[in-house]
């Protein structure tokens, strides 16, 4: 009984020698945290995807504080929570246009898409990339396994009835998970507003992309799209065209000269609409004019 009242004893005036060092170690190495820092984590969605460059938004929070970091490179959470964050540390606003993930590829679908081999291994575009290449016949095109889609975190991607990958923009944060998750970096950050896209990422010559291209929508390397352009936009790389979004106007022009099909232009439809709509009511005002001058005539 005594030998168990001594360990009883012992351990109490352990933990309590432990508990009155862990007190004191607790004062005297204690950080002070600037309670901004709590303030903008709270004001950041949470996604903590990386999209800023940091391993999460806790980290992101600090740098802006301690590290005088730009406070727009919260892509999840675009104007609003810049607008938040700028309160709070008193500097003015500053944002950037929203950027939303753009496929490279058309291919990559079950009806569009030359497979060397049917792949059976394990279920990722990493790990299928490791076997010859992949099944795509074309070295460039998407891999068919959804790595991309798995690795959003905001239910931006999804498969259509042939199974190719759609990007929603407007569920899109550009938040870059996806990027990260493609093993052939067919997946880009692009401005919103730009809707004229090259959608082929090879890099063969013409005559081999055309060849292994399921759906025949291969970069051929031409440079038509390159001439035609009218603001010096489009540049070819590694027999790819490429377009600087900083310079591209959205005039389709590219599109319209591409033999292909590889460079998409949606608004195409849109601007015959207006062009219509304006050479009708030009026409209109013509035959106005012409009218109130065959009436002042006769007068």
């Amino acid at each position: 009984m005594t030998v168990i009242i001594y360990s009883v004893v012992t351990l109490g005036v352990l933990a309590l020698i432990y508990g009155l060092g862990l007190a004191f170690a607790s004062k005297k190495f204690y950080v002070e945290t600037d309670p901004k820092i709590e303030e903008i984590q709270e004001a950041l969605p949470g996604a903590n995807c990386g999209a800023c460059g940091y391993a999460g938004c806790a980290s992101y929070a600090e740098a802006i504080v301690k590290n005088n970091e730009e406070i727009n490179k919260c892509a999840p959470g675009g104007a609003d929570t810049t607008a938040v964050i700028s309160k709070i540390m008193g500097v003015e606003a500053s944002t950037s246009e929203r950027k939303v993930a753009l496929i490279h590829c058309q291919s990559g679908g079950k009806n569009n898409t030359f497979f060397r081999y049917e792949y059976q291994g394990v279920a990722t575009c990493q790990a299928a990339v490791l076997v010859a290449n992949g099944p795509n016949l074309c070295d460039w095109g998407c891999l068919y396994q959804n790595d991309c889609l798995r690795a959003c975190p905001f239910d931006a991607i999804s498969l259509d009835e042939n199974g190719m990958r759609i990007i929603d923009t407007e569920k899109c944060t550009g938040c870059g998970a996806c990027v990260k998750a493609c093993p052939r970096n067919l997946i880009e950050l692009v401005p919103v507003s730009r809707r004229v896209h090259v959608m082929c990422s090879s890099h063969d010559k013409g005559a081999i992309s055309r060849k292994v291209c399921g759906n025949s929508t291969a970069c051929i390397a031409c440079t038509l799209c390159v001439k035609k352009c009218p603001v010096n936009a489009i540049e070819m790389n590694n027999n790819v065209a490429v377009i600087d979004y900083t310079k591209c106007i959205n005039c389709g022009q590219c599109a319209d000269v591409c033999p292909t099909g590889a460079i998409v232009d949606p608004l195409k439809e849109v601007r015959a609409r207006k062009k219509a709509e304006a050479k009708a009511k030009a026409e209109a005002a013509k035959k106005a004019m012409e009218a109130k001058k065959a009436a002042e005539a006769k007068q």
